[in-house]
């Protein structure tokens, strides 16, 4: 009797165990999702924002939060005050979504890891400071830090949202490989402080000032300059995924993707040069281009080749007691 009561106790707790485990996986499917489209609403948000940038149609709305004093400012719709509205749209969308999120696991923590809601708290904080920078963009007439602040912490949601999303896919870890992470994020730091100096550079009309009349070009030299160790950091990691081959099984997608993207970038900038900045479509595929190395870089850093426990190893171990 007592051996058949322990059976029976192992196979409903084995049951539990399947049952809870698949429970879970329902919420977090929900966020995996939710993050997925708060990845592409925010690349979306910055490329709005570098074509609003370039456009000049930072001032477009006059005021803040409406535009012309109303949510849709038809009398006054052009291309310019279209750009500055869609932004503000956009960006009002993507902060109704992080709080949605942001909801969902206060409300569902107890169904998912501890960890969620406390990094769904900085996201939303840094939504309002997101928020706060836009407002300034406007009140301090498209002030060159002001403007800067703005892009790079829609940067640092980026960031935040896609390694949410990535340890949400790995939410067991028993070995992460630091040394390819710490080479991952040397581009990543680098390309962050080359964004920093090209909003600079548009923001202060130095690029301008300088293929026009050669002055102010500090500013132009040291962002092409910025582009050797990039472009070297980049190369490296490419040779190390080829000489431990297992990365490069795992993560050759990425690494394409990186060569493709480093190379066009070059060309991109290159070829805005050459028209004399005058050409919008190349400055835009631009920050197109430096928000997805910025996407992938981060994606591959959180997602190493992790040794996963999870619901396998459980089961096995839960196997293992009903045998036994």
């Amino acid at each position: 009797m007592i051996f058949k009561s322990n059976l029976l106790c192992k196979i409903i707790g084995f049951i539990h165990l399947i049952n809870n485990q698949l429970y879970k996986s329902e919420y977090l499917t929900i966020f995996k999702r939710l993050g997925s489209h708060s990845v592409l609403a925010l690349i979306a948000l910055i490329v709005i924002g570098g074509a609003t940038r370039v456009m000049e149609a930072g001032l477009a709305c006059p005021d803040w939060p409406l535009c012309y004093g109303s949510f849709l400012p038809f009398n006054h719709m052009n291309l310019r005050v279209f750009l500055e509205w869609f932004h503000r749209l956009d960006a009002f969308l993507v902060g109704i979504l992080i709080l949605f999120k942001f909801a969902l696991s206060i409300i569902w923590k107890n169904e998912i890891p501890n960890w969620l809601p406390k990094t769904y708290s900085l996201l939303l904080f840094l939504v309002i400071v997101q928020g706060s920078f836009g407002a300034l963009t406007v009140i301090n007439l498209l002030d060159s830090y002001t403007v800067t602040g703005h892009l790079l912490i829609a940067f640092l949601l980026l960031i935040t949202t896609i390694s949410i999303n990535q340890n949400l896919e790995n939410d067991d870890i028993e070995e992460p490989l630091i040394w390819w992470r710490f080479l991952l994020f040397f581009p990543l730091l680098l390309t962050l402080i080359q964004s920093f100096i090209g909003v600079r550079l548009s923001s202060t009309w130095s690029a301008h000032i300088c293929l026009s009349f050669n002055k102010q070009c500090l500013i132009l030299n040291t962002h092409k300059l910025f582009a050797f160790p990039i472009a070297f950091s980049i190369l490296l990691i490419i040779a190390t995924a080829i000489y431990k081959r297992s990365l490069l099984n795992e993560n050759w997608k990425y690494l394409s993707a990186l060569i493709f993207l480093l190379f066009s970038q070059i060309a991109l900038g290159v070829l805005s040069l050459k028209t004399n900045l005058n050409e919008p479509i190349f400055i835009i595929g631009h920050q197109l281009n430096a928000s997805l190395f910025i996407a992938i870089l981060t994606t591959l850093i959180f997602k190493n080749p992790f040794t996963k426990k999870g619901l396998n190893h459980s089961l096995n171990s839960q196997m293992v007691g009903i045998n036994s």
